[in-house]
């Protein structure tokens, strides 16, 4: 696999284990204010689970989800009809010619290595005075998963798989983001860091589609069970709860 192919979703997969990111997601769609009539564009919309919230609260506007996995546009597509507009489309690539009241994104960000452009795309499909609304991984976001699997990495039956990899996710500090964000045309800019500790359900089924995916695409198949397995026995085995840390940006054009 190239170093800088993105990571492949299960988009249905997603759908069923995703509870926790859709509630930190309709937490963060509250943040916005709507009248109903706006076109607000979903970053990131994943498996469509907060975006059919967001067309809830657009009973007169005009809903645009966009993902770069067509596993999950197509797993969206299932859950809301046409009652969205939906795009496979690289967020750094991103021309939908539309200027939007608003875009709002969760647990997308952290995906993409350059928020610099991304911020620049975003800016562009924002109408003056519209709103950005997101939330991502933040600094030191879930490092104890992490700290589990690089100690899994290290060892001899996993290590040759991980040579040179590149980790495809960045989990940015709020200064940072702040000044990338003006630098990027946003009038206003403002981040924060929260802790959101999740405790999954079925953590071997959470780690392997939420957590490690793009892990577990650095190994052939018989590997990748073992490998997650390694991982929660690292973390403490049994009930485990992972270390979310989100980063809220809220921004003005």
């Amino acid at each position: 696999m190239s170093e800088t192919t993105p990571r492949a979703w299960d988009g249905a997969a997603y759908d069923r284990l995703s509870t926790p990111m859709q509630a930190m997601g309709l937490e963060v769609l509250d943040r916005l204010p709507l009248a109903g009539d706006e076109t607000v564009i979903d970053a990131g919309c994943g498996s469509g689970r907060v975006t059919e919230a967001l067309v809830e609260r657009l009973p007169r506007g005009r809903a645009i989800g966009v993902d770069g996995s067509p596993s999950m546009i197509a797993t969206a597509r299932e859950r809301l009809g046409d009652r969205a507009d939906l795009h496979v489309a690289d967020l750094l690539e991103l021309d939908l010619g539309v200027e939007a009241d608003a875009i709002l994104s969760t647990a997308t960000f952290h995906w993409i290595a350059d928020h610099d452009r991304l911020f620049t795309r975003l800016r562009a499909h924002l109408r003056h005075g519209g709103r950005l609304e997101a939330q991502c991984g933040g600094q030191g976001n879930i490092a104890n998963v992490h700290e589990a699997a690089e100690a899994t990495i290290a060892t001899e039956r996993f290590a040759p798989h991980f040579a040179s990899w590149q980790r495809p996710w960045l989990f940015a500090a709020p200064g940072e983001t702040e000044r990338r964000l003006r630098a990027a045309g946003f009038a206003e800019a403002e981040a924060s860091l929260i802790e959101r500790p999740v405790t999954p359900e079925d953590p071997h089924a959470y780690l392997t589609e939420i957590n490690l995916g793009a892990h577990l695409e650095r190994l052939p198949e018989p590997l990748r069970a073992p490998f997650v397995d390694e991982v929660v026995q690292r973390l403490g085995g049994g009930s485990i709860t992972i270390g979310y840390v989100r980063l809220n940006i809220s921004a003005r054009a």
